[in-house]
Protein backbone atom coordinates (compact mmCIF):
# COMPACT_ATOMS: atom_id res chain seq x y z
CA UNK A 1 0.00 0.00 0.00
CA UNK A 2 1.79 3.44 -1.15
CA UNK A 3 2.34 5.46 2.04
CA UNK A 4 -0.13 8.55 1.56
CA UNK A 5 1.67 10.38 4.98
CA UNK A 6 4.71 11.89 2.92
CA UNK A 7 4.80 12.85 -0.38
CA UNK A 8 6.52 11.55 -2.97
CA UNK A 9 9.42 13.80 -3.12
CA UNK A 10 10.16 13.38 0.67
CA UNK A 11 9.91 9.79 -0.16
CA UNK A 12 12.65 10.34 -2.88
CA UNK A 13 14.78 11.81 -0.58
CA UNK A 14 14.97 9.41 2.54
CA UNK A 15 15.03 6.24 0.04
CA UNK A 16 18.42 7.74 -1.56
CA UNK A 17 21.28 5.87 -0.50
CA UNK A 18 23.81 8.09 0.51
CA UNK A 19 20.51 10.15 2.75
CA UNK A 20 20.02 7.11 4.27
CA UNK A 21 23.80 6.48 5.11
CA UNK A 22 24.54 9.53 6.49
CA UNK A 23 21.47 9.46 8.57
CA UNK A 24 22.49 6.03 9.98
CA UNK A 25 25.81 7.37 10.73
CA UNK A 26 24.85 10.13 12.27
CA UNK A 27 22.39 8.49 14.88
CA UNK A 28 23.83 5.30 15.32
CA UNK A 29 27.34 6.16 15.34
CA UNK A 30 28.27 9.73 15.87
CA UNK A 31 25.95 11.06 18.54
CA UNK A 32 26.29 8.14 20.31
CA UNK A 33 29.73 7.63 20.06
CA UNK A 34 31.01 10.94 19.76
CA UNK A 35 28.67 13.80 20.98
CA UNK A 36 28.42 12.09 23.86
CA UNK A 37 32.22 11.03 24.41
CA UNK A 38 34.27 13.86 25.72
CA UNK A 39 37.85 11.56 25.12
CA UNK A 40 37.51 11.12 21.44
CA UNK A 41 39.33 12.36 18.77
CA UNK A 42 36.79 13.43 16.05
CA UNK A 43 37.69 13.47 12.22
CA UNK A 44 34.86 13.46 11.21
CA UNK A 45 32.78 16.15 9.88
CA UNK A 46 33.90 19.95 8.51
CA UNK A 47 33.26 21.19 11.80
CA UNK A 48 35.42 23.91 13.77
CA UNK A 49 37.19 22.60 16.84
CA UNK A 50 38.71 25.97 17.88
CA UNK A 51 36.96 29.44 18.50
CA UNK A 52 35.95 31.20 15.56
CA UNK A 53 38.12 33.54 13.60
CA UNK A 54 37.80 37.15 15.59
CA UNK A 55 37.57 39.14 12.65
CA UNK A 56 34.11 37.20 12.20
CA UNK A 57 33.26 38.03 15.31
CA UNK A 58 34.33 41.96 15.23
CA UNK A 59 32.20 41.92 11.41
CA UNK A 60 29.13 40.74 12.53
CA UNK A 61 29.53 42.90 15.58
CA UNK A 62 30.35 46.16 13.59
CA UNK A 63 27.52 45.08 10.38
CA UNK A 64 24.76 44.30 13.28
CA UNK A 65 24.48 47.94 14.51
CA UNK A 66 21.65 49.37 12.01
CA UNK A 67 22.54 52.04 9.47
CA UNK A 68 18.40 52.57 8.08
CA UNK A 69 15.19 51.51 8.79
CA UNK A 70 15.53 48.42 6.04
CA UNK A 71 18.75 47.09 7.79
CA UNK A 72 17.07 44.12 8.49
CA UNK A 73 14.18 44.52 6.47
CA UNK A 74 13.96 41.50 3.25
CA UNK A 75 16.53 41.29 1.80
CA UNK A 76 17.72 39.07 -1.95
CA UNK A 77 20.87 39.36 -3.56
CA UNK A 78 22.50 42.82 -2.14
CA UNK A 79 23.67 45.38 -4.93
CA UNK A 80 26.55 45.56 -2.90
CA UNK A 81 27.29 41.99 -2.02
CA UNK A 82 27.20 41.27 -5.56
CA UNK A 83 29.64 43.64 -6.25
CA UNK A 84 32.47 42.53 -4.04
CA UNK A 85 31.94 38.96 -5.27
CA UNK A 86 32.44 40.25 -8.42
CA UNK A 87 35.15 41.90 -7.79
CA UNK A 88 36.96 38.66 -5.86
CA UNK A 89 35.78 36.63 -8.64
CA UNK A 90 37.77 39.18 -11.26
CA UNK A 91 40.93 38.86 -8.70
CA UNK A 92 40.86 35.45 -8.77
CA UNK A 93 40.09 34.52 -12.24
CA UNK A 94 41.00 37.66 -14.29
CA UNK A 95 37.87 37.47 -15.99
CA UNK A 96 35.06 40.57 -15.88
CA UNK A 97 32.45 39.15 -13.85
CA UNK A 98 29.56 41.25 -13.84
CA UNK A 99 27.78 41.92 -10.08
CA UNK A 100 24.38 40.73 -11.82
CA UNK A 101 25.32 37.25 -12.50
CA UNK A 102 25.94 36.38 -8.86
CA UNK A 103 23.10 35.31 -7.14
CA UNK A 104 23.78 35.20 -3.05
CA UNK A 105 22.44 31.69 -1.37
CA UNK A 106 22.11 30.64 1.76
CA UNK A 107 25.58 28.50 1.30
CA UNK A 108 26.57 25.68 -1.18
CA UNK A 109 23.65 23.74 -0.17
CA UNK A 110 20.80 26.63 -1.67
CA UNK A 111 23.63 26.87 -4.68
CA UNK A 112 23.49 23.48 -5.74
CA UNK A 113 20.20 23.35 -5.89
CA UNK A 114 19.23 26.49 -7.10
CA UNK A 115 21.85 25.68 -10.17
CA UNK A 116 19.83 22.57 -11.14
CA UNK A 117 16.53 23.26 -10.57
CA UNK A 118 17.35 26.66 -13.03
CA UNK A 119 18.37 24.31 -16.19
CA UNK A 120 16.63 20.68 -15.47
CA UNK A 121 13.67 19.61 -15.44
CA UNK A 122 11.92 16.33 -14.16
CA UNK A 123 13.59 13.07 -15.63
CA UNK A 124 16.68 15.13 -16.42
CA UNK A 125 20.12 13.34 -15.95
CA UNK A 126 23.14 14.79 -13.99
CA UNK A 127 26.30 13.22 -13.79
CA UNK A 128 28.55 13.47 -11.00
CA UNK A 129 31.88 11.19 -9.88
CA UNK A 130 32.01 8.94 -6.69
CA UNK A 131 33.34 9.46 -4.28
CA UNK A 132 30.68 12.68 -4.18
CA UNK A 133 29.80 15.12 -1.08
CA UNK A 134 27.31 12.89 0.00
CA UNK A 135 24.95 15.42 -0.30
CA UNK A 136 24.48 15.36 -4.25
CA UNK A 137 21.63 12.70 -4.28
CA UNK A 138 19.20 13.76 -1.64
CA UNK A 139 19.42 17.17 -3.97
CA UNK A 140 18.70 15.49 -6.95
CA UNK A 141 15.73 13.57 -6.01
CA UNK A 142 14.66 16.77 -4.52
CA UNK A 143 14.93 18.65 -7.62
CA UNK A 144 13.25 15.75 -9.43
CA UNK A 145 16.01 14.74 -11.54
CA UNK A 146 18.12 11.57 -12.22
CA UNK A 147 21.50 10.85 -10.52
CA UNK A 148 23.95 9.44 -12.79
CA UNK A 149 26.92 8.13 -11.03
CA UNK A 150 30.86 7.30 -12.55
CA UNK A 151 33.59 6.70 -11.00
CA UNK A 152 37.43 9.02 -10.48
CA UNK A 153 40.22 7.29 -11.34
CA UNK A 154 41.59 6.20 -8.08
CA UNK A 155 44.79 5.67 -8.77
CA UNK A 156 45.15 9.91 -9.30
CA UNK A 157 41.81 10.71 -7.59
CA UNK A 158 41.42 12.81 -11.15
CA UNK A 159 38.34 12.31 -13.01
CA UNK A 160 37.53 9.85 -15.56
CA UNK A 161 36.59 11.36 -18.62
CA UNK A 162 35.64 8.64 -20.64
CA UNK A 163 33.23 7.77 -18.22
CA UNK A 164 31.86 10.86 -18.05
CA UNK A 165 31.67 10.95 -21.69
CA UNK A 166 30.30 7.42 -22.08
CA UNK A 167 27.68 8.51 -19.26
CA UNK A 168 26.13 11.44 -21.69
CA UNK A 169 22.90 10.94 -22.80
CA UNK A 170 19.86 12.53 -24.76
CA UNK A 171 18.79 13.33 -20.79
CA UNK A 172 21.92 14.64 -19.68
CA UNK A 173 21.46 18.06 -18.76
CA UNK A 174 23.95 18.63 -15.92
CA UNK A 175 27.71 17.29 -15.15
CA UNK A 176 29.06 18.56 -11.60
CA UNK A 177 32.59 19.02 -10.73
CA UNK A 178 33.67 19.03 -7.49
CA UNK A 179 37.21 21.04 -6.80
CA UNK A 180 39.15 21.05 -4.69
CA UNK A 181 37.40 17.72 -4.62
CA UNK A 182 35.67 15.90 -1.13
CA UNK A 183 36.73 13.75 -0.07
CA UNK A 184 39.84 13.17 -1.61
CA UNK A 185 41.46 16.74 -1.76
CA UNK A 186 42.33 16.55 -5.57
CA UNK A 187 42.49 19.70 -7.32
CA UNK A 188 41.43 18.84 -10.88
CA UNK A 189 44.23 19.97 -13.35
CA UNK A 190 43.38 22.63 -16.26
CA UNK A 191 44.36 20.09 -19.00
CA UNK A 192 41.75 17.96 -17.53
CA UNK A 193 39.17 20.58 -17.46
CA UNK A 194 40.06 21.65 -20.99
CA UNK A 195 39.11 18.05 -22.25
CA UNK A 196 36.51 18.12 -19.88
CA UNK A 197 35.09 21.87 -21.26
CA UNK A 198 35.17 19.95 -24.91
CA UNK A 199 33.45 16.69 -24.72
CA UNK A 200 30.35 18.70 -22.84
CA UNK A 201 30.60 21.09 -26.16
CA UNK A 202 30.50 18.21 -28.38
CA UNK A 203 27.95 16.32 -26.73
CA UNK A 204 25.85 19.50 -26.36
CA UNK A 205 25.80 19.72 -30.15
CA UNK A 206 25.55 15.96 -30.51
CA UNK A 207 22.72 15.91 -28.47
CA UNK A 208 20.94 19.05 -29.96
CA UNK A 209 20.80 20.51 -26.12
CA UNK A 210 23.31 22.29 -23.89
CA UNK A 211 24.82 20.45 -21.36
CA UNK A 212 25.37 22.96 -18.22
CA UNK A 213 28.51 22.34 -15.93
CA UNK A 214 27.82 22.86 -11.89
CA UNK A 215 30.89 23.62 -10.41
CA UNK A 216 31.13 23.28 -6.82
CA UNK A 217 34.10 25.26 -5.44
CA UNK A 218 33.67 26.00 -1.66
CA UNK A 219 37.03 25.02 -1.20
CA UNK A 220 38.91 26.96 -3.73
CA UNK A 221 41.13 29.39 -2.16
CA UNK A 222 42.14 26.24 0.06
CA UNK A 223 45.02 24.81 -1.71
CA UNK A 224 48.38 23.77 -0.57
CA UNK A 225 52.08 23.59 -2.11
CA UNK A 226 51.87 26.74 -4.01
CA UNK A 227 49.30 25.14 -6.66
CA UNK A 228 47.73 27.53 -8.84
CA UNK A 229 44.21 27.34 -8.60
CA UNK A 230 41.91 27.04 -12.09
CA UNK A 231 37.55 27.12 -11.78
CA UNK A 232 36.07 24.56 -14.81
CA UNK A 233 34.26 27.94 -15.76
CA UNK A 234 37.27 29.31 -17.03
CA UNK A 235 37.07 26.52 -19.82
CA UNK A 236 33.13 26.48 -20.44
CA UNK A 237 31.22 29.07 -20.11
CA UNK A 238 28.20 27.45 -19.64
CA UNK A 239 28.20 27.31 -15.95
CA UNK A 240 27.12 27.94 -12.66
CA UNK A 241 30.18 28.16 -9.71
CA UNK A 242 28.76 27.36 -6.44
CA UNK A 243 30.55 29.01 -3.55
CA UNK A 244 29.98 28.71 0.01
CA UNK A 245 31.89 30.99 2.72
CA UNK A 246 31.79 28.20 5.21
CA UNK A 247 34.60 26.43 4.60
CA UNK A 248 37.30 29.54 4.21
CA UNK A 249 35.98 31.17 7.31
CA UNK A 250 35.27 27.62 8.81
CA UNK A 251 32.36 29.06 10.15
CA UNK A 252 29.17 26.09 7.96
CA UNK A 253 26.57 27.59 10.78
CA UNK A 254 26.97 31.24 8.76
CA UNK A 255 24.82 30.34 5.64
CA UNK A 256 26.13 32.31 2.96
CA UNK A 257 27.03 31.44 -0.24
CA UNK A 258 26.68 32.47 -4.01
CA UNK A 259 25.86 31.16 -7.74
CA UNK A 260 27.98 33.13 -10.31
CA UNK A 261 27.99 32.51 -14.03
CA UNK A 262 31.05 33.44 -16.04
CA UNK A 263 30.97 36.59 -18.41
CA UNK A 264 32.22 34.45 -21.20
CA UNK A 265 28.55 32.97 -21.06
CA UNK A 266 26.47 34.72 -24.28
CA UNK A 267 24.84 37.81 -22.50
CA UNK A 268 21.15 37.20 -23.71
CA UNK A 269 21.07 33.57 -22.12
CA UNK A 270 22.80 35.14 -18.64
CA UNK A 271 20.08 37.87 -18.67
CA UNK A 272 17.40 35.02 -18.83
CA UNK A 273 19.26 32.54 -16.58
CA UNK A 274 19.17 35.92 -14.00
CA UNK A 275 16.38 36.13 -13.81
CA UNK A 276 14.90 32.32 -13.48
CA UNK A 277 17.63 32.21 -10.75
CA UNK A 278 16.03 34.27 -8.53
CA UNK A 279 12.85 33.36 -9.08
CA UNK A 280 13.92 29.61 -8.05
CA UNK A 281 15.37 30.99 -4.90
CA UNK A 282 12.06 32.83 -4.31
CA UNK A 283 10.11 29.53 -5.06
CA UNK A 284 12.34 26.91 -3.61
CA UNK A 285 12.06 28.98 0.24
CA UNK A 286 13.66 32.05 -0.09
CA UNK A 287 17.51 31.14 -0.38
CA UNK A 288 18.88 34.54 -0.09
CA UNK A 289 21.59 34.51 2.94
CA UNK A 290 19.90 37.31 5.64
CA UNK A 291 20.65 40.65 6.13
CA UNK A 292 23.70 40.57 8.47
CA UNK A 293 26.21 38.44 6.57
CA UNK A 294 25.26 40.59 3.41
CA UNK A 295 26.01 43.70 4.83
CA UNK A 296 29.27 42.21 6.67
CA UNK A 297 30.14 40.67 3.23
CA UNK A 298 33.28 43.00 2.46
CA UNK A 299 34.90 42.17 5.62
CA UNK A 300 34.25 38.34 5.44
CA UNK A 301 35.53 38.45 1.75
CA UNK A 302 38.84 39.01 2.85
CA UNK A 303 39.26 36.68 5.77
CA UNK A 304 40.32 32.88 5.52
CA UNK A 305 41.22 30.57 8.10
CA UNK A 306 45.48 30.01 8.18
CA UNK A 307 46.18 27.94 5.15
CA UNK A 308 49.93 27.38 6.09
CA UNK A 309 48.36 25.85 9.03
CA UNK A 310 46.72 23.77 7.74
CA UNK A 311 49.16 22.44 5.18
CA UNK A 312 51.14 21.68 7.89
CA UNK A 313 48.38 19.16 9.53
CA UNK A 314 48.21 17.68 6.53
CA UNK A 315 51.89 17.20 6.13
CA UNK A 316 52.21 16.04 9.64
CA UNK A 317 49.29 13.76 9.83
CA UNK A 318 50.24 12.16 6.40
CA UNK A 319 53.41 11.35 7.26
CA UNK A 320 52.67 9.86 10.52
CA UNK A 321 49.78 7.60 8.55
CA UNK A 322 52.11 6.47 5.92
CA UNK A 323 54.66 5.54 9.10
CA UNK A 324 52.38 3.40 10.34
CA UNK A 325 51.55 1.66 6.91
CA UNK A 326 48.41 3.05 5.67
CA UNK A 327 48.27 4.05 2.00
CA UNK A 328 47.45 7.65 1.71
CA UNK A 329 47.68 10.32 -0.52
CA UNK A 330 48.79 14.26 -0.20
CA UNK A 331 46.02 15.74 -1.01
CA UNK A 332 46.43 19.39 -3.07
CA UNK A 333 43.47 21.34 -1.28
CA UNK A 334 40.58 21.16 0.43
CA UNK A 335 41.14 19.61 4.45
CA UNK A 336 40.13 16.10 3.80
CA UNK A 337 42.63 12.95 3.29
CA UNK A 338 41.16 9.76 2.02
CA UNK A 339 43.50 6.70 2.78
CA UNK A 340 42.68 3.11 1.94
CA UNK A 341 41.05 0.98 4.95
CA UNK A 342 43.73 -1.56 6.01
CA UNK A 343 40.96 -4.42 5.64
CA UNK A 344 38.60 -4.66 2.92
CA UNK A 345 35.65 -3.62 5.43
CA UNK A 346 36.18 -0.15 5.71
CA UNK A 347 32.73 0.07 7.79
CA UNK A 348 34.16 -2.79 10.25
CA UNK A 349 37.69 -0.98 10.47
CA UNK A 350 35.73 2.64 11.54
CA UNK A 351 34.49 0.75 14.02
CA UNK A 352 38.01 -0.16 15.08
CA UNK A 353 38.92 3.21 15.20
CA UNK A 354 35.78 4.45 17.47
CA UNK A 355 36.98 1.46 19.64
CA UNK A 356 40.58 3.34 19.96
CA UNK A 357 38.81 6.75 20.92
CA UNK A 358 38.99 7.66 16.89
CA UNK A 359 36.15 8.91 14.91
CA UNK A 360 36.85 8.90 11.39
CA UNK A 361 34.15 8.42 8.07
CA UNK A 362 33.84 5.50 6.36
CA UNK A 363 33.99 5.29 2.41
CA UNK A 364 30.57 3.75 1.99
CA UNK A 365 28.96 6.65 2.88
CA UNK A 366 31.24 8.57 0.36
CA UNK A 367 29.89 5.52 -1.85
CA UNK A 368 33.55 3.88 -2.56
CA UNK A 369 33.90 0.85 -0.03
CA UNK A 370 37.62 0.32 1.13
CA UNK A 371 38.57 3.94 1.96
CA UNK A 372 37.41 6.20 4.75
CA UNK A 373 37.76 10.22 5.26
CA UNK A 374 39.36 12.14 7.63
CA UNK A 375 38.63 15.70 8.20
CA UNK A 376 41.61 17.95 9.06
CA UNK A 377 39.53 20.72 10.67
CA UNK A 378 40.57 18.82 14.07
CA UNK A 379 43.12 20.99 16.30
CA UNK A 380 46.60 20.33 17.25
CA UNK A 381 46.18 19.04 20.43
CA UNK A 382 42.93 16.11 18.85
CA UNK A 383 45.24 15.32 16.52
CA UNK A 384 47.84 14.40 19.17
CA UNK A 385 45.68 12.51 20.77
CA UNK A 386 43.84 10.79 17.97
CA UNK A 387 47.33 9.72 16.26
CA UNK A 388 48.20 6.72 18.24
CA UNK A 389 44.49 5.02 17.95
CA UNK A 390 45.29 5.01 14.23
CA UNK A 391 48.72 3.29 15.42
CA UNK A 392 46.87 0.87 17.35
CA UNK A 393 43.77 0.26 14.97
CA UNK A 394 46.21 -0.65 11.80
CA UNK A 395 48.06 -3.03 14.18
CA UNK A 396 44.64 -4.74 15.51
CA UNK A 397 43.81 -4.96 11.39
CA UNK A 398 47.31 -6.23 10.72
CA UNK A 399 46.56 -9.19 13.40
CA UNK A 400 43.41 -9.99 11.69
CA UNK A 401 44.98 -10.04 8.31
CA UNK A 402 47.44 -12.29 9.62
CA UNK A 403 45.16 -14.27 11.30
CA UNK A 404 43.28 -15.12 8.38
Amino acid sequence: MRNDLVSQRAQSIMDSGSFQLVMDYFVNTYRKNVLESSDIADFTFGNPHEMPLQGIVDALKTWSVPRNKDWFGYKNSEPNAQAVVAKSLQRLFGMPFEPDDIAMTTGGFAAITTALKVVADSGDEVIYSLPPWFSYEPLCSEAGVSPVKVTIDLDTFDLDLAAIEQAITERTRVVIVNTPHNPTGKVVPPETLGRLAEILENASRRIGRRIYLVTDEPYNRIVFDGVEYHSPLEFYPYSFMCYSYGKTLLAPGQRMGYVAMPPTMPLDERRELREAISAVQFGSGFLFPNALLQHAIGDLEAMTIDIDHLQRKRDHVVDALREMGYEVHRPEGAFYLFPKSPIPDDQAFTDMLIEENVAVLPGVLFETPGYFRICLTANDEMIEHGLPGFARAIERASVEIAAD
